[in-house]
């Protein structure tokens, strides 16, 4: 039987209200100076409202993003069951973890572990969105518009941004670089999680 809460809390979902934010259990980022780099790609992010389109040099590219695609979206079916807005995602977050250098199935796990693939969630420390990122980063770079953050292809940039500047910071440790990620550099739980979660996100073409 349907609770009440449940009710209203999926016509939310559905209806992409922000009035009933989805809590996530997840740790913060800290502030810290950026580099130029780091500053102009997350500006850039704010600007763009689409999905971006990926370019692929050859037809192979092409198929072989097409087969990852769709083998993700059977696995992700049951936490975001729209096809367009899971296509969508996909296209986005394939397109965003590789823009930063990074592997596109630990993003998954990250992704997995920090918000479960919700869109609204809000962690107790007030991290955003998808890849759960802290108001912080739109004061440093825009207009503190936290809203920004739920918006799906603003969140997936930040959250890899800052995931390579930190890899950057921490010479390509990517245990240290995910435990600064959740703000809790040097601690094993989360890395371990993420790298746990990761396991089901990577494809074989």
């Amino acid at each position: 039987m349907l609770t009440r809460r449940s009710v209203i809390t999926s016509l939310a979902g559905g209806l992409g209200l922000l009035s009933i934010p989805e809590s996530a259990q997840a740790g913060g980022q800290l502030e810290e100076p950026l580099v130029d780099s780091v500053r102009t790609a997350l500006s850039s992010a704010i600007a763009n409202q689409a999905p971006p389109v990926p370019e692929f040099p050859d037809t192979g590219s092409r198929l072989e993003f097409l087969r990852w695609q769709g083998a993700m979206s059977d696995r992700l079916r049951t936490k975001k069951p729209d096809w367009r807005a899971r296509q969508e995602f996909l296209q986005t977050i394939w397109y965003e973890s590789r823009r930063a250098g990074l592997d596109t199935a630990m993003v998954m796990g990250l992704v997995q572990v920090e918000s479960n693939f919700r869109k609204f969630a809000i962690s107790s420390v007030g991290a955003r969105g998808y890849m759960q990122i802290m108001p912080f980063w739109t004061r440093v770079l825009a207009d503190g518009d936290a809203g920004k953050l739920f918006h799906m292809q603003t969140n997936l940039r930040f959250g890899c941004v800052i995931l390579r500047h930190y890899l950057d910071r921490e010479n390509g440790n990517l245990f240290m670089a995910l435990g600064r990620y959740n703000g809790s550099r040097g601690k094993s739980p989360y890395p371990n999680a993420v790298f746990g979660a990761q396991r089901r996100w990577e494809f074989t073409a």
